[in-house]
């Protein structure tokens, strides 16, 4: 049997909502610009991005509204906890991102903020598109009817 691999990184905040609310499609990885406390603040593991967005402004991506609340320990020198965050891509991807938020109509939603093996901190950026009602709905009926299934199956052997 093949040895399960092991990710090799800490989830610092997860946005469970967002597979919910849209349709992902292509997810990339990415890395922040950020200031000492807001890294020290991370590694306490205190962020949430479930509100929060990705927007291009002037050929740039910027984290918008994610939560990184204050570092205790740093008195004078702390930052704003929700301040604007450069993402850092390549020039190809963010060109490609601005074409699908301005043509198809998506939206960059954060999936993931991590620090990876080499103890960088990481932002999962996707590719998505809003769900409607029915869409929440049917997605729901799936996750029910396979966990039904999986019962039925353990039962009955």
């Amino acid at each position: 049997m093949a040895e399960k691999k092991t990710d090799n990184y800490k989830v610092v905040a997860d946005n469970r909502r967002a597979r919910f609310n849209f349709e992902i499609g292509e997810v990339v990885e990415c890395g922040l610009v950020l200031t000492g406390t807001e890294v020290k603040s991370l590694r306490a593991g205190k962020s949430t991005i479930a509100e929060s967005y990705a927007s291009a402004e002037n050929g740039a991506i910027w984290l918008i509204n994610a939560n990184i609340p204050e570092y205790l320990q740093a008195n004078r020198f702390n930052h704003a906890p929700r301040r604007p965050r450069k993402i850092l891509m390549k020039a190809r991807e963010i060109a490609r991102f601005t074409d699908a938020i301005e043509r198809d109509g998506m939206t960059i939603v954060p999936l993931k903020l991590y620090f990876n093996a080499r103890g960088r901190a990481k932002i999962e950026l996707a590719l998505a598109r809003g769900k409607k009602l029915h869409d929440k709905r049917e997605t729901e009926k799936q996750r029910d009817w396979s966990r039904e299934k999986a019962r039925l199956m353990r039962d009955n052997g």
